[in-house]
């Protein structure tokens, strides 16, 4: 039943996926062998056509960065770099994903997309218990998504063919990992 999931698109920002994003060295060449892109459209239009929520989550700090933790391996360079600054084009959603009105806007400042979020809520509210999960890092953001998701009793589906690490390694590990807690699917065969 379409009302009780939503598809997830995760740190999918101009940042991260897109050629001119502070890290497309990163993350675009596996995103690009990948078909990351068009799998990530393909399950955007399929989710739509059958009438499942689409959220977008997206990793941000203010322009001062107070939210930033300094210690962290993941994010202590944001400031230094420049990168993950809200309002800017960096954390903007990638135009081949751009969210429509009234799509939940779920802005994080750690890896998982629940800390500190509005994300529960929602999904509470919303009567979901089905999430559907795709984004970079497969092994940061969609990792963290899968096992919080799953101790907080909702079925999850990683949409593998949307996901992308920064080696094709770390990427087939985090999978491999995940598939204790979540189905693994495509995006042309996930049930909608």
């Amino acid at each position: 039943m379409p009302a009780d999931s939503i598809l997830l698109v995760m740190d999918m920002l101009n940042d991260l996926v897109h050629p001119d994003g502070m890290g497309a060295k990163t993350y675009v060449p596996l995103c690009e062998e990948r078909g990351v892109h068009a799998n990530t459209a393909l399950a955007i239009r399929r989710a739509r056509q059958a009438g499942v929520m689409v959220g977008y989550v997206r990793v941000g700090f203010s322009p001062d960065y107070a939210e930033c933790p300094p210690g962290s391996p993941v994010f202590s360079k944001a400031k230094d770099n420049g990168v993950f600054t809200l309002g800017s084009w960096g954390t903007e959603v990638h135009a081949d994903f751009a969210p429509e009105p009234g799509d939940p806007d779920i802005v994080k400042h750690r890896v998982s997309p629940f800390y500190g979020t509005k994300l529960e809520p929602l999904l509470r509210a919303q009567g979901i218990g089905r999430l559907i999960l795709c984004g970079v890092s497969t092994n940061g953001v969609v990792s963290a998504a899968v096992r919080e998701g799953h101790d907080r009793d909702y079925s999850c589906v990683v949409l593998e063919d949307c996901c992308a690490g920064a080696t094709r390694e770390e990427h087939d590990f985090a999978l491999a990992g995940l598939r204790r807690y979540a189905q693994i699917a495509t995006a042309a065969d996930v049930t909608l």
